[in-house]
């Protein structure tokens, strides 16, 4: 069977230690039960493209796994180290585009229009700071570097490595939550 041109990589930490800066306002379970419902969310939003998790928990790959997706299983790498082996793995199988979508996208919808463009497409966060979503060719080398900043990082990347930067502001996959003010959703969605 081949492979399918465009792959979706999503990240998802151990649901138990996800969104630590929301324990003033939800208790260790409820933080676990939100990090969960977002990931189903960005999985959901995948659809019809294969999707991959790449995660270092059982319980997250028992999850993804029950949930349809393949995992890819980065122990011990880190976020960057882990999406960047993801992505060398769907390269390694013929994927020819990953998108790389984080797991705590509330409104998160279709994900398959971010790998319509040639290049490299980021959606950056609503701050201009994250990479909430982009796309690459996934056999480019892109060096993966999230964290503060990684929305300029990321383009500067796209750039050395003289790949066309296109960049899109989407309301809805530029909604992350990582703040308290974060869990109080856009009523018009």
């Amino acid at each position: 069977m081949a492979a399918p041109p465009i792959a979706v990589v999503v990240p998802v930490k151990d649901f138990t230690r996800a969104k630590v800066r929301l324990a003033q306002h939800l208790d260790a379970a409820a933080r676990a039960e939100l990090a969960r419902d977002m990931a189903g969310i960005v999985l959901a939003a995948a659809a019809p493209l294969p999707v991959s998790v790449v995660c270092d928990d059982v319980d997250v790959r028992t999850w993804a796994e029950a949930a349809g997706a393949d995992v890819i299983w980065t122990p011990g790498l880190g976020l960057n180290g882990a999406v960047q082996a993801g992505v060398a793995e769907l390269a390694d199988r013929g994927v020819d585009t990953v998108v790389v979508a984080h797991s705590d996208l509330p409104l998160a919808t279709s994900l398959a229009w971010v790998a319509a463009t040639p290049g490299v497409t980021l959606v950056p966060d609503r701050r201009l700071d994250g990479t909430n979503v982009l796309a690459v060719p996934a056999a480019a080398g892109f060096r993966f570097s999230y964290g503060a900043g990684s929305f300029d990082r990321h383009r500067a990347e796209g750039l050395r490595l003289a790949l066309p930067v296109r960049i899109v502001r989407d309301a809805r996959l530029g909604w992350d939550v990582d703040h308290p003010a974060d869990l109080a959703l856009p009523a018009h969605y």
